[in-house]
């Protein structure tokens, strides 16, 4: 592992398209960071509902926007990861922020305690009209390479990886358009070894929806992907195990950021 330098720099990347009712929250929140030496990159779909207005009243703010047709979020990741010159990479979709000012400074802590590959937190759900409303807690806890065999996966939107792991292993498969996610979180952690530090505090803030979670045909869809996400890293996942992955998320609606 090189040794990591005094003040790293982290890549933020935020994918858009039509959140205009959402991205000033998630522009704010990156740019209001403590830690200063953040790169920001906005990917934009080529949005048409005002969202780009928004954007562009914080482009001298941002170090990338690029606003073009694209296949979708991961490849809108992928345009960010591709543009990123940071030491450190982390994603926050358009419809999440930071929990507090703070949580960039505090990644940056834990990479520097730990030396870890990878570094992720807690996340709360909010209500999408009142985002200070939580509705869900995601408490992650350690990794653990079984856990992951059970269905368990950290929120990706408080997963930070060092940028030399997307040079060595590639980004996000775009040929799972749901899953690619947790297909990039099984590739790193469990095919290749990757080491993955826990902050025990909440990170981001999300609000309720998904592609994932849209409907009953969208979440047996992402199952569907989830089982090819194993497969794609020549793993055969045991289907029983694979059944407990929603199943996990019950106790997400009973627990306490608290």
């Amino acid at each position: 592992m090189p040794m990591e330098p005094a003040n790293p720099k982290i890549s933020v990347i935020t994918a858009v398209y039509n959140n205009r009712s959402t991205i000033r929250d998630t522009l704010e929140s990156v740019l209001g960071q403590t830690y200063d030496h953040v790169e920001y990159i906005v990917i934009d779909g080529e949005s048409d509902d005002g969202t780009l207005e928004i954007i562009e009243g914080y482009e001298e703010r941002l170090d990338t926007f690029v606003s073009e047709p694209d296949d979708g979020i991961y490849s809108a990741f992928n345009k960010g990861v591709q543009r990123s010159s940071g030491d450190i990479v982390g994603i926050l979709n358009a419809d999440d922020f930071y929990a507090n000012e703070r949580v960039l400074a505090r990644v940056v802590e834990a990479f520097a305690e730990t030396d870890a590959d990878c570094v992720y937190g807690d996340l709360v759900y909010v209500d999408e009209e009142d985002p200070e409303k939580v509705v869900r807690y995601w408490e992650s806890g350690e990794y653990d390479p079984e856990r992951l065999r059970n269905g368990w996966m950290p929120p990706h939107p408080t997963f930070f990886v060092r940028q030399t792991l997307y040079e060595q292993y590639g980004g996000f498969s775009k040929d799972l358009d749901i899953s690619a996610d947790y297909e990039l979180i099984i590739r790193l952690l469990y095919r290749h070894g990757a080491d993955a530090a826990y902050i025990p505090e909440t990170l981001v803030r999300m609000r309720t929806g998904g592609a994932s979670n849209a409907s009953i045909g969208q979440r047996l869809r992402s199952h569907m992907q989830d089982y090819r996400a194993w497969l794609k890293n020549g793993f055969i996942p045991n289907p029983v195990r694979m059944s407990l992955k929603p199943l996990s998320k019950i106790r997400q609606y009973f627990a306490s950021p608290e």
